[in-house]
């Protein structure tokens, strides 16, 4: 049995548009937050936390109504395409408020200042947390005497939130649609390597319009570009995704090889206790990891600068490119060893790789090249096979519903990891990132270990037999 790499790329470009917003949106608007806007670690952790926290309703509830919708271009197209167009909108009007921003605190001479402070350095050295609170708080002078744009901004971005919230679910979902269950994690692993390209994307556009030099970016040429990317990837999917043909194509593919989905025949609509006690344990699993990483991630920008003095899109494009090269490789693997196996050797992986992270200095901060290599590759090996053994789970009818569920757990963590690490940071010591990211993830290896549902079944002697491979 082979998965058609073509199609699931296809399929993948709705989740290619969304990782590259989500590349941009990660490392610049913390650092808008505090250095344009002058809010504290705390705050601008609050902030970064609300898209998260819309997602706790809004996936959930998107990705149950896709499962009901009966439109003519398939249950999850529309939403992709309402939502990337709203999306883009709201995302090219945030530029205007950042660059009127930016405008406000040159008049104020902050920017000046700080160069002033960096031009006396010594080599290796950066600007103290007593400095860069200092900055911060002329910018919030800035912002308190111009309230009104903060307002546009927080308004902008609110849209924004909630465009992509809309159809993140259905677009995960659409996946799981149109591939049978033993090639989900082969496939997922191809959409996960997508997400891994844009990624890698947004970080060399980032380098190219210089985004990552100063605290003080011009984003509007690189926002503009992502606006764009995004809607031609809506085309392309839109002229090759013809989903009613694919779905059909899967359900005939389940007939011709006999594969026996064991959840459809389960009547009831709630799970069995052994399969629902490792649908909670995966679960809690997410939370758990998503807690340690999206803390480094929301963050990171704004450490690798104060902390290593060091921009944060090389390191971040070390990690990616780790990543996109361990995709595909963490999904072979998952089919010889399982999912759960193959998960817990990238759990181990992350908490090495964030542990020693807390370690280094401005003079050694290019070991931070390795310790993210390691997290990528990590990562990679997680999420390929965390969200197939939540589909595993579920019945062909409302797998929309259990990505929500998938969604729910994740983006809980992400609302409430910002506004933790973020208190720490300013309370206890900005350094406290890292470890604190590698606690969250050693937690879910012992949940994982738990673990007895969600692997792949077998494929079908049927399936072997007509197509003459195990592959």
């Amino acid at each position: 049995m082979k998965l058609d790499s073509k199609k699931i790329l296809f399929v993948g470009l709705a989740f290619f548009l969304i990782s590259i917003f989500w590349q941009v949106y990660d490392i610049t608007i913390p650092k808008i937050l505090m250095y344009k806007f002058g809010l504290n670690h705390s705050v601008s952790g609050v902030i970064m936390a609300v898209d998260n926290i819309l997602a706790l309703t809004l996936l959930p509830l998107f990705g149950a109504l896709s499962d009901r919708s009966r439109h003519k271009l398939g249950r999850r197209t529309p939403f992709v395409i309402i939502g990337t167009i709203a999306a883009v909108i709201a995302f090219m009007g945030l530029t205007f408020s950042d660059n009127y921003q930016l405008q406000l605190i040159e008049e104020a001479g902050i920017v000046e200042y700080v160069d002033g402070l960096e031009a006396v350095l010594p080599a290796g050295q950066v600007l103290t947390e007593a400095q860069l609170i200092e900055v911060r708080a002329r910018a919030w002078d800035v912002t308190v005497n111009n309230p009104m744009n903060i307002v546009v901004f927080s308004g902008l971005l609110l849209i924004v939130l909630i465009a992509m919230s809309t159809f993140r679910s259905p677009a995960v979902a659409l996946m799981p649609d149109v591939t049978v269950k033993p090639l989900r994690s082969k496939a997922n692993a191809i959409i996960n390597l997508m997400g891994g390209a844009s990624g890698a994307i947004a970080l060399v556009l980032m380098m190219v319009y210089k985004t990552d030099a100063t605290r003080f970016n011009h984003n509007m040429m690189l926002f503009f570009t992502i606006a764009a990317i995004m809607l031609i990837s809506l085309g392309v999917f839109l002229w090759k995704v013809k989903e009613p043909i694919l779905v059909k194509q899967m359900e005939e593919d389940k007939i011709k090889y006999g594969i026996v989905d064991e959840m459809e025949e389960v009547k009831e609509e709630k799970l069995p206790k052994a399969q629902l006690t490792s649908l909670i344990l995966i679960l809690s699993s997410i939370f758990l990891w998503f807690m340690g990483y999206n803390a480094v991630t929301s963050k990171f920008s704004v450490y690798a600068k104060d902390i290593l003095n060091m921009g944060a899109t090389l390191p971040l494009m070390i990690a990616n490119i780790a990543a996109i090269l361990t995709y595909i490789p963490a999904g072979m693997v998952a089919s010889k060893i399982g999912r759960k196996n193959t998960i817990m050797i990238g759990v181990v992986m992350m908490v090495v790789s964030f542990g020693s992270a807390y370690f280094l200095t401005p003079t050694s901060n290019y070991l931070m090249y390795v310790v993210l290599l390691l997290a990528g590759m990590g990562w990679a090996s997680i999420n390929v096979n965390s969200y197939p053994m939540i589909a595993e789970l579920s019945k062909g009818s409302n797998v929309g519903k259990y990505t929500g569920y998938y969604y729910t757990f994740s983006m809980s963590a992400q609302a409430i990891t910002p506004v933790i690490s973020g208190v720490l940071m300013d309370v206890i010591d900005p350094r406290i990132l890292f470890p604190y990211g590698a606690f969250f993830i050693f937690l879910a290896f012992f949940t994982m270990i738990m673990v007895k549902h969600g692997n792949a079944k077998p494929i079908p002697q049927k399936a072997v037999e007509y197509l003459g491979t195990d592959d």
